[in-house]
């Protein structure tokens, strides 16, 4: 028998373990998306492309956290997370088209663009998150 605090432990891992599914398949979609290996340049000491790929994840966590609190179940969060995705990609998407040099910059490691788009990706997020208050 568990102790009264302890019987909300297995709702904690449900949805736990679907922000962290969600949080690798975003990951895994957002790097696919993107013209440029992050990973690669961040092993090559690409300041700016960790600084970009951070800024993204955080845009995507935040919004996923919020579901968390407003979610009645584990398969709410994760539809609450497919759209989370999606407007982190439509920003990357609109940020690529209004700056033709996009990945240019990242590669070549212009830590002022990285700012830019790792800011635009949270604040995103931050009203992504806002808006999914129901």
């Amino acid at each position: 028998m568990l102790p009264n605090y302890l019987y909300g432990l297995p709702h904690f891992f449900q949805y736990f373990a679907m922000a962290a599914l969600l949080l690798t398949v975003f990951w895994s979609v957002y790097t696919f998306f993107t013209p440029h290996d992050e990973m690669a340049l961040i092993k090559q000491g690409n300041v700016t492309a960790a600084v970009v790929l951070v800024g993204a994840l955080m845009g995507f966590a935040i919004p996923v956290a919020a579901a968390i609190l407003q979610s009645v179940s584990p398969m709410a969060l994760a539809q609450w997370g497919v759209v989370a995705m999606g407007v982190q990609i439509l920003v990357y998407t609109i940020l690529r088209l209004s700056f033709s040099s996009l990945s240019d910059d990242l590669t070549a490691d212009r830590l002022s663009m990285g700012i830019l788009v790792a800011g635009l990706s949270i604040v995103s997020g931050i009203l992504n998150a806002a808006a999914m208050s129901y």
